[in-house]
């Protein structure tokens, strides 16, 4: 039985943010108030608290020849949904920190990934497996 997550991260602006993971993700609205909204991040439960003060720019450490934010998160999807994504976030002109791609090639983990970031700056990677039984290969 797969148990959904919760992550509450901070944003600067809510609005902004409501209109990028509702609209552009897809990511339906549970509970709201003034300082925060709930989102359906794709069966999880990911809570953005307004708290300008505490949006910080993730630093990188080099994976596969690409600079990944340290600080992110995201989802793992099937392949079919996450390249639908990738062109809808191309199709809307979003700015990639990591272009989507194949990590990996031919190696264990085998995988699509792409990074961006949200209007406050927060990193996404949403990555996807040929082969499921991957995700926790060593």
């Amino acid at each position: 039985m797969n148990h959904p997550f919760h992550l509450a991260f901070p944003v600067s602006d809510l609005v902004d943010t409501r209109k990028f993971y509702e609209d552009l993700l897809g990511c339906s609205v549970g509970r709201t108030s003034e300082r925060w909204i709930d989102f359906n991040f794709y069966g999880h439960q990911i809570s953005a608290h307004l708290k300008p003060e505490e949006v910080l720019k993730a630093q990188t450490n080099e994976v596969d020849g690409d600079q990944v934010p340290v600080r992110h998160f995201g989802a793992i999807l099937d392949m079919g949904t996450w390249e639908s994504l990738a062109e809808r976030l191309e199709g809307a002109g979003i700015d990639f920190i990591i272009q989507p791609h194949v990590r990996f090639k031919g190696e264990v983990g085998e995988q699509a990934t792409m990074f961006f970031l949200d209007p406050s700056g927060n990193a996404l990677e949403f990555k996807a497996f040929q082969d499921y039984n991957q995700i926790f290969a060593s």
